[in-house]
């Protein structure tokens, strides 16, 4: 955090948003203790950088989970039924569309366009995309990513040892 501030001069509000999104690159977020702390450096009220982490959909103020599917909400994937994937997705997962689950393998979206109209509906987990995407995919797409975070973790275990 201290180096993240100190490319910025002390007292300086212009650069909010940019002091904003390095933490955010940084961390992933932005922890509740950093935005104090960022308040405090460029000398404003708390409740103002509050205010611009909440007003911009660029911030972030939970973590996000492992995984980040994003379900496309688009013109043309609603006119093929993505409301009934993103349902599909929150009953799958247990949690609604902006939420991460508990154990932080994932996180739903919605977005207003993926930009990928030709393979309606569309969903998008990570960086793989998953077109013409059905209710009956969900749950084998799930389990991918689940088994996935599942090695991970046992090759984090295996190296703690």
């Amino acid at each position: 955090m201290e180096k993240i501030l100190e490319d910025y001069p002390r007292n300086e509000r212009s650069n909010l948003i940019p002091i904003l999104q390095d933490i955010q690159q940084e961390y992933g977020y932005l922890p509740e203790n950093i935005l104090a702390e960022v308040a405090e450096y460029i000398n404003i009220p708390f409740a103002s950088v509050y205010g611009v982490a909440t007003f911009y959909n660029q911030f972030r103020l939970k973590p996000l989970g492992k995984n980040v599917i994003r379900v496309c909400r688009g013109t043309a994937c609603h006119v093929k039924n993505s409301a009934n994937i993103l349902i599909a997705l929150e009953t799958e997962l247990n949690i609604k569309a902006g939420q991460t689950t508990r154990d932080k393998v994932f996180t739903l979206e919605t977005v207003a366009c993926i930009g990928a109209c030709s393979i309606a509906p569309v969903i998008n987990i990570n960086e793989e995309y998953f077109g013409r995407v059905t209710i009956k995919e969900i749950p084998k797409i799930i389990k991918k990513y689940k088994n996935m975070a599942k090695l991970d973790e046992e090759k984090l275990a295996e190296s703690a040892v």
